[in-house]
């Protein structure tokens, strides 16, 4: 196909060609392009004089040109296709050296990493031992608190060292060595003083609950078992004394009483007691 245009009709007659507008060859640019898409390329096409048919055989000219200069390509650069195998020889021992390079730096990382790996073991089982002494230490604290405690109460309550209490309304009425030096006029008159009897209780109740944090199961806790039950039968025997010598008409002091019963789990007791009251 003649790729010429005609668009001066003064020779067609004499020439005898028709007159017809034939297109340019397609442009060999519009392929190169990275975005190239066929879809939109022939879109761009549409005013353009041609068949599909001879678009066709233009494309697979145009196709066969492209085939026949890269086979003319290879032709011409035989030699150096057929010498590019026989360069790159010689490249397995560089490969093998990169082999065992990462093999050695392989066997380094993991000789760090076990190194590590011992470290944060070591750092571990150490934090942990700190925690543990930590709470030895925190326990320690503890028992010696409920010793503490326990000793305080004795004394106050002029417990002997076999367990025996010197119980006599005197003995607490009259001025005596007092660790709070409370004062006496918030007892009943002739009775014994609520805030002293107050002070044992919680005394008490909280050396019960620093014991139990501890365990009841813990040597020093099942060890002074036997002193706890003495301290709080002591302090019973005091509240009910005190209950035994309150006029029944200072209602107030009897509350204070029977608040200390509640506290010490021995409400019924208090019970009792009020039933044997004289009125």
């Amino acid at each position: 196909m003649s790729n010429r245009f005609f668009f001066d009709g003064s020779d067609s007659e004499d020439s005898g060609e028709d007159n017809l507008p034939y297109p340019k060859p397609l442009a060999r640019s519009a392929f190169l392009t990275p975005e190239f898409d066929p879809h939109n390329y022939l879109s761009t096409l549409r005013n353009r004089h041609q068949t599909l048919e001879d678009l066709r055989t233009d494309l697979r000219s145009r196709s066969q040109e492209i085939s026949k200069e890269l086979l003319d390509l290879v032709n011409e650069n035989y030699e150096d296709f057929l010498s590019l195998g026989s360069s790159l020889r010689g490249g397995d021992e560089k490969i093998e050296e990169v082999r065992l390079g990462l093999l050695g730096f392989k066997r380094d990382v993991e000789g760090m990493k076990a190194i590590v790996d011992g470290r944060r073991k070591e750092t571990e089982a150490l934090i942990n031992q700190r925690k543990e002494i930590r709470r030895q230490m925190q326990v320690g604290r503890a028992l010696l608190d409920i010793d503490q405690r326990l000793c305080e109460l004795e004394q106050s309550l002029m417990m002997t060292t076999n367990g025996s209490h010197t119980n006599n309304a005197e003995a607490e009425i009259a001025p005596e060595i007092s660790d709070s030096g409370e004062e006496s006029d918030e007892g009943h008159e002739g009775g014994m003083s609520i805030s002293r009897l107050s002070r044992h209780t919680q005394q008490y109740l909280l050396a019960q609950r620093i014991m139990k944090r501890v365990g009841s199961d813990h040597p020093f806790a099942v060890r002074q078992e036997a002193r706890m039950t003495k301290v709080k039968s002591t302090i019973l025997l005091d509240v009910g004394n005190a209950l035994k010598q309150a006029g029944g008409q200072d209602t107030e002091y009897l509350m204070k009483l029977l608040a200390i019963y509640r506290d010490l789990g021995e409400s019924q007791e208090a019970a009792k007691l009020l039933k044997q009251r004289k009125p």
